[in-house]
């Protein structure tokens, strides 16, 4: 019997087959709309073929410091036109774009500077301090090995000048210096493997050392067409950042917006107000952001809010499960919440919540129920489901059975940087395993249910932090919600609220006892008994830069508390 085989023989040529990456979404913008906005960031302007020569200079100057392939470029730096220019400027290179988080402390950045032995740090102005901290920190441990990378400090008009004369001074090379020196007509080449990095992200390591994502040029040009694709971003769409370009490179909308040739507006500070501002005055009609900023936007005072919105505005949101109430009070404001899920190993968001024309007739209520759900695939991820992580069998679609949230496709990461051990354990049984605990509904719509680290385990049975959280949510006087296990003595564990209160609700002392009480009984009517939290504390909760909650810190204090003790009575 003859073997398996295709129709023909034909070969691959140049003619028919090229390696797959998206810098030449940038080249082709450049050609189609050379005089549209590419970049805004306050008076501070660029046009498509602008930033096309400027990301080619980048690439250039960067050569010649002989910076290229086998290299990776660390950037230090919030949402200014550098940090999206170097999304493209660094692999036109052959190097590896590695976005650290701002927030970080020095430690931690020495850790992934060593870890990926940055050949080349690019800094703004006010990081530039905590780089510097972090190379000393660095050269401390080297025993006199230590080769520091080349420094670049990136100016800002809205910053405190002293800072950027500081960098200077320590030797510094201000960023529109260094472009200077490249060609903005340099010859740059796309990989000849698609398989080659071109980024490098870390984990946020909240109980280990932080683990080096490292994503490929194939990866990231799927993953940048399937946002254009699940979103319907049309060409054009005027972008506002309020999500981190350092978070997943910003979701691949990096690589995005060249594709639809559309115009990135830059915002240094995330606020309600400067959220509002930009919509009513730079013509924003799409942004991304996690469910606390959402939360903080629908929650704006009214002099801070620029209210009805002219446009309908879309917004993605993904990071942590949005509470529904959250998903409903954005709907009512006239925004229309895409709801995504994923994580800096899926080159951010790999499931959407895909609408459904029939829920258009539904309850508002329950509208927002069911798009708080994670939903399904992206259009470039091949697998995904929810398993028994010990057998690996798909767990029935019934909407309540548990298991881990897995993936397979190809906007799954190549691995951990050199963490063979991590990355045997990630790709178990030929999935990625998120960590993430769900169910999948009859719809074939899954829905997160935890984090396995952040269920709780009351006398044997199951408690979702989530759950309780979007219980919480819907009580008036509450903004924030966290919830966590604390130890207990009759139990084992028991739910602890940490919440923050609207504005004029939190007058401290024997009001939050009351206050305390008002919830307790307010959750009665909602959740089963052993669910209800039995210690709820208030005050602003710990964050990440991105938005999200910052559990293995809440986590530990109510360890500290002790255990809820046993009633005597």
């Amino acid at each position: 019997m003859a073997g398996e085989g295709d129709i023909d023989n034909l070969p691959k040529n140049d003619a028919n087959y090229t390696a797959l990456t998206p810098l030449w979404f940038l080249e082709r913008a450049a050609l189609v709309h050379p005089q549209r906005k590419s970049i805004i960031h306050g008076r501070l302007q660029y046009t498509w073929l602008q930033t096309y020569q400027r990301c080619r200079r980048m690439a250039s100057a960067l050569s010649k410091h002989s910076i290229g392939l086998g290299k990776t470029v660390a950037v230090i730096a919030p949402n200014v036109p550098a940090i999206y220019e170097a999304h493209f400027g660094v692999p036109m290179a052959g190097a590896v774009v590695n976005c650290v988080n701002i927030r970080l402390n020095a430690q931690t950045v020495a850790f992934l500077l060593g870890h990926c032995s940055a050949a080349a740090v690019m800094v703004d102005q006010e990081y530039f301090s905590l780089a510097d901290e972090a190379l000393k920190i660095l050269a401390g441990k080297s025993q006199g090995n230590f080769r520091p990378p080349l420094m670049i400090v990136i100016g800002d008009e809205n910053c405190d000048p002293r800072a950027l004369k500081y960098a200077l001074d320590k030797g510094a090379i201000e960023y529109e210096k260094f472009l200077e020196g490249g060609d903005p007509e340099f010859a740059w080449r796309p990989p000849k493997d698609e398989w080659q990095s071109i980024a490098l992200g870390y984990t946020s390591g909240t109980t280990s050392s932080p683990k080096g994502v490292v994503l490929s040029h194939r990866g990231a040009y799927i993953m940048a067409l399937s946002d254009c694709v699940i979103w319907g971003l049309s060409e054009g769409a005027v972008y506002l950042w309020t999500l981190p370009m350092f978070h997943c490179n910003g979701w691949c909308f990096t690589w995005a917006l060249a594709a639809l040739c559309g115009t990135n507006i830059c915002l240094r500070q995330v606020t309600a107000k400067s959220v509002y501002s930009a919509i009513a005055n730079q013509g924003v009609t799409h942004f991304c952001a996690a469910p606390v900023v959402l939360n903080t936007i629908a929650n704006a005072r009214k002099d801070e809010a620029i209210l009805p919105l002219p446009r309908l505005v879309r917004v993605m949101t993904a990071g942590a499960a949005p509470p529904p109430s959250v998903l409903f009070a954005m709907t009512q404001l006239g925004f229309r919440v895409t709801h995504t899920y994923g994580l800096s190993e899926t080159y951010g968001p790999s499931t959407v919540c895909a609408w459904k024309p029939e829920w258009d007739s539904l309850p508002p209520e329950t509208q927002a129920r069911l798009n708080a759900r994670q939903g399904v695939r992206y259009v470039g991820m091949e697998g995904l489901d929810v398993v028994d992580p010990k057998t690996m069998a798909p767990v029935p679609a019934d909407g309540t059975s548990l298991g881990e949230i897995v993936m397979r496709g190809n906007s799954v990461m190549k691995g951990y940087l050199n963490n063979p051990k991590a990355n045997e354990e990630a790709f178990h049984g030929g999935w990625y395993h998120s960590g993430d605990l769900g169910v999948k509904h009859p719809d074939g719509y899954i829905e997160v249910k935890d984090r396995a680290k952040d269920i709780i385990i009351s006398g044997g049975e199951n408690i979702s932090s989530l759950e309780v959280e979007s219980a919480l949510y819907h009580h008036p006087a509450v903004l924030e919600v966290a919830v966590v296990a604390r130890p207990d003595e009759r139990w084992g564990e028991s739910p602890c609220a940490f919440v923050t209160l609207k504005p004029g609700m939190d007058d401290g002392g024997s009001d939050q006892q009351h206050m305390a009480e008002d919830i307790m009984k307010f959750c009665r009517k909602k959740l089963p008994a052993y669910w209800i939290p039995k210690s709820i504390l208030f005050g602003p909760l710990p964050k990440t830069s991105t938005g999200k909650v910052q559990k293995h810190l809440l986590r530990k204090k109510a360890k500290e508390m002790g255990p809820v003790k046993k009633s005597r009575l």
